[in-house]
């Protein structure tokens, strides 16, 4: 029998599905509501405990997902919209609308990061791209290729705290253009002069992070949707949020801590003190988990 073509939701292995299902609680008839639904995995394991799948909406900015998803729930009844979260979460406000369940898993899928022609890996040779959502304007090579020093080091301090930004930055503006992964990725393994034998994390993992973190506008989204996330809940509804890197994950501790408490006016109740993160058997099976870290509330 020949063998079946691995899938996209195949290759994608969503992280803590057990914990998330843990945090949400979901039950027979509640809606739910994805901000970051990728191939489907989350709201495949919401969906099958809610069986209902009109009261689902499926939100992702990429076109390549959006396209899996539609194909992986339908004529099931389940909104599928192509957007941004925070263009759709605005929108959402607008229609009075209000879900028992919402999640956001803020990582990149694997098969973004396995596809080197959406240039967001460093170990894959392709162009300097990084856009989630690849009709947006602005690609990762025009800012490595026009931003000034000053710009470029600030983008590689605040978003990737990358200690040796204006080093790599004062490099990468000497080595212009620069147009694709693997020339900026040895530009900056020459600056730091990093050798793979003294480090298992490669040198330019901040700098793409923080490049990536810039082109998708990542960190004042999350800032400016979170408070409509709690808005969109019912009163006892739950919110989760997995996040990758310590930036993201500050900015939703931060944001959960200012409105929970036993104050009068406080508007959640924390679900986790700490935030989640991935067993060792999870990360055997799928070491992408091993960053992730959850975080959830409930409203008041």
């Amino acid at each position: 029998m020949p063998k079946q073509k691995q899938t996209k939701e195949d290759i994608h292995i969503p992280v803590l599905v057990h914990e998330v299902l843990d945090c949400l609680r979901p039950s027979a008839r509640q809606s739910y509501l994805d901000l970051t639904a990728g191939y489907g995995g989350h709201s495949q394991a919401i969906l099958d405990k809610t069986k209902t799948p009109g009261e689902t909406v499926l939100i992702d900015r990429d076109k390549q997902a959006v396209d899996a998803l539609n194909q992986r729930f339908a004529g099931s009844g389940v909104s599928v919209i192509h957007q941004d979260y925070l263009g759709a979460l605005q929108n959402l406000v607008k229609s009075d609308k209000k879900f028992d369940m919402i999640l956001a898993d803020l990582g990149v899928s694997s098969p973004h990061l396995d596809d080197a022609e959406r240039g967001f890996s460093f170990n894959l040779p392709g162009p300097l791209d990084m856009r989630m959502d690849k009709t947006q304007g602005m690609k990762a090579e025009q800012l490595v290729n026009y931003a000034s020093e000053a710009e470029l080091t600030q983008i590689l301090r605040e978003y990737g705290e990358e200690p040796r930004a204006r080093a790599i930055a004062r490099n990468i503006i000497s080595n212009r253009p620069v147009n694709d992964t693997g020339s900026l990725a040895e530009i900056i393994a020459k600056t730091v002069g990093w050798r793979a034998r003294r480090s298992k994390t490669h040198p330019a993992t901040k700098s793409f992070q923080a490049l990536r973190i810039a082109v998708n506008d990542e960190l004042i989204q999350l800032e400016q949707a979170l408070p409509l996330v709690v808005h969109l809940l019912v009163p006892g509804g739950r919110m989760a949020i997995i996040s990758f890197q310590s930036l993201e994950d500050r900015i939703v501790k931060q944001f959960l801590s200012d409105k929970a408490g036993n104050r009068y006016d406080a508007e959640l109740h924390l679900l986790t003190k700490k935030p989640i993160t991935a067993s060792r058997d999870e990360i055997v099976f799928n070491p992408r988990a091993r960053s992730a870290k959850l975080r959830a509330a409930a409203k008041k």
